[in-house]
């Protein structure tokens, strides 16, 4: 996993700084992912977050590992429908850090913390509303 409890604040600041910086392929800015877009997704992962605190194991319950596959159904579903979400989930690798996380608790918290960093450097770069 290239994300991990050292670096998840910096890999989201890049993630985020490259979206930005994005341009098509005649040299246009890309725009990025609303913020009420990616405020939704990060609600969609709180719901499991709030139920991951709930349980102290370190292994997560099977119903919770289900909400995680359903959580990355979701993502592409979104990313699917809209360009800019296609752009932040590849940038980002949310899919393949929701497919590492294999009923970890410790994996899952670290997948929300670096979610909730995607959401705080959009903001501060000036990601836009709608």
């Amino acid at each position: 996993m290239r994300v991990n409890e050292q670096n998840y604040v910096d890999e989201a600041e890049q993630a985020i700084l490259a979206l930005k910086n994005m341009k098509d392929k005649n040299g246009r800015p890309v725009p990025m992912v609303t913020t009420s877009k990616l405020r939704n997704l990060l609600s969609m992962t709180a719901d499991i977050y709030n139920a991951v605190l709930n349980d102290t194991e370190e292994s997560l319950p099977e119903e919770i590992c289900s909400r995680i596959q359903y959580l990355r159904v979701r993502f592409l579903y979104e990313a699917g429908r809209e360009l800019s979400v296609k752009n932040l989930v590849e940038k980002a690798g949310v899919i393949e850090l929701l497919k590492e996380i294999k009923g970890s608790r410790k994996a899952f918290i670290l997948f929300n913390r670096y979610m909730e960093a995607l959401v705080a450097f959009h903001r501060y770069y000036g990601g836009r509303d709608n």
